[in-house]
């Protein structure tokens, strides 16, 4: 069966703990730990699910400041399913939905490893940026 994308789609915070989970390596967040509904609803511009049949393959966040710009954050995909595009086509439609908003800028930061991935893959160009490590 193809995968289906949904921006904004309906998810269940366990699910995507568990996505979390696996995609980096971490454990297993409970609801009243990590509420994606909740913050979701706060932070984000939006978000794309990927599901094979009913199973969650892939999500993405999209965080915004409410003007022009936007970032990734969170981009996921299931172990068994890597390599099939559906990070690529998740990352296009949250392009896509942040265009329709409004945004004139789409961001992302990542592990150098993930660079294949969202510059070739996804289109992103390198730029200076800077980080302050908080803990």
């Amino acid at each position: 069966m193809p995968v289906s994308y949904e921006w904004r789609g309906p998810f269940e915070n366990a699910e995507v703990n568990r996505l979390h989970a696996e995609a980096f390596e971490t454990r297993f967040y409970s609801d009243d730990e990590w509420n994606w509904i909740d913050l979701l609803a706060k932070h984000s511009l939006g978000w794309v699910v990927a599901r094979d049949d009913k199973r969650l393959v892939g999500f993405v966040n999209v965080l915004w400041d409410g003007f022009t710009h936007a970032w990734i954050q969170d981009t996921m995909v299931a172990n068994a399913d890597r390599k099939r595009g559906i990070g690529t086509q998740m990352v296009e439609i949250a392009r896509s939905e942040c265009q329709k908003s409004g945004c004139e800028w789409l961001h992302v930061d990542f592990d150098d490893h993930l660079g294949k991935f969202y510059f070739q893959s996804c289109g992103f160009t390198p730029t200076s940026a800077g980080l302050i490590r908080l803990t």
